[in-house]
C-alpha cells in the first residue's frame, strides 16, 4: 500500500492556481499599460533617451489600427527595423470618424492602444486627437517616419523633414485591410440565420 506523505485540498489548489494566473495577468496588463503614454509624457521620455544616447534612432508610424490584422503587424515589424525605439500614434475615435465614416472605428481607442502595446517590438503608443498626425510628429521629431504609400499626401514628410528626419513609404500587404475584413463579415453573416452565426 503506498504511503500518503501529504494531502492536497483540491479546492485550495484551484484557488491558489487562479490567484497565480490572475497575478501573472495583472503584471502583464500593467506592463502593457506602461507603454501607453500621453503626448507630453512621450516628449519627456524621448528627450531623456536622446540625452542618454545621442545616437539613438526614434521611429514613428501612425494610423487607426482598427481590427488589427497581418498587414498592420508586417508594417509595424518593418518600422521597428529602422531604429531603436518604435512609437505608434493612433487616431482617436473622434479623429477616425473625421477621415473615415461615423461607423468607424469598430474598436475603441482604448482597445486599439492596448492591442498595439501588447506587441513586443512596439515600445510606446500614444493617442492623438487631430485628423492628421502633424502635431504628433512635431512633438516626437522622429529620425524615421514609416507611412503607407496609399493615400499619402506629403504633409507628414514635410513635418518630419523639417526636424531632420526621413519619411519611409511602404507598400500595404495586398488583399488585407480592415475595410475588406468588415466587407467579408457583412457578406458572410448577412446570409446566415442569426442562430448559426456563432
Amino acid at each position: 500500500m503506498p504511503i500518503k506523505i501529504f494531502s492536497v485540498d483540491e479546492n485550495a489548489f484551484k484557488l491558489l492556481f487562479q490567484i497565480k494566473i490572475m497575478s501573472l495577468y495583472e503584471n502583464f496588463s500593467c506592463n502593457i499599460r506602461k507603454k501607453i503614454k500621453e503626448r507630453d509624457e512621450l516628449e519627456f521620455i524621448i528627450k531623456d533617451l536622446r540625452t542618454q544616447n545621442p545616437e539613438i534612432k526614434i521611429v514613428t508610424t501612425n494610423g487607426a489600427f482598427d481590427l488589427l490584422h497581418p498587414g498592420h503587424i508586417r508594417s509595424l515589424a518593418d518600422a521597428s527595423s529602422y531604429g531603436d525605439k518604435l512609437i505608434v500614434g493612433i487616431n482617436s475615435d473622434s479623429s477616425v470618424k473625421q477621415y473615415k465614416t461615423d461607423l468607424r472605428p469598430i474598436l475603441s481607442q482604448e482597445y486599439r492602444s492596448i492591442m498595439l502595446a501588447s506587441i513586443s517590438f512596439v515600445d510606446y503608443v500614444t493617442i492623438f486627437y487631430e485628423k492628421k498626425s502633424l502635431k504628433f510628429l512635431e512633438s516626437i521629431r522622429p529620425d524615421f517616419h514609416i507611412k503607407s504609400k496609399e493615400g499619402y499626401d506629403g504633409s507628414d514628410g514635410t513635418m518630419v523633414e523639417k526636424y531632420g528626419g526621413k519619411i519611409i513609404l511602404v507598400d500595404d500587404l495586398e488583399g488585407i485591410s480592415t475595410s475588406l475584413i468588415i466587407e467579408s463579415i457583412i457578406e458572410k453573416y448577412s446570409k446566415t440565420p442569426p442562430l448559426k452565426i456563432f
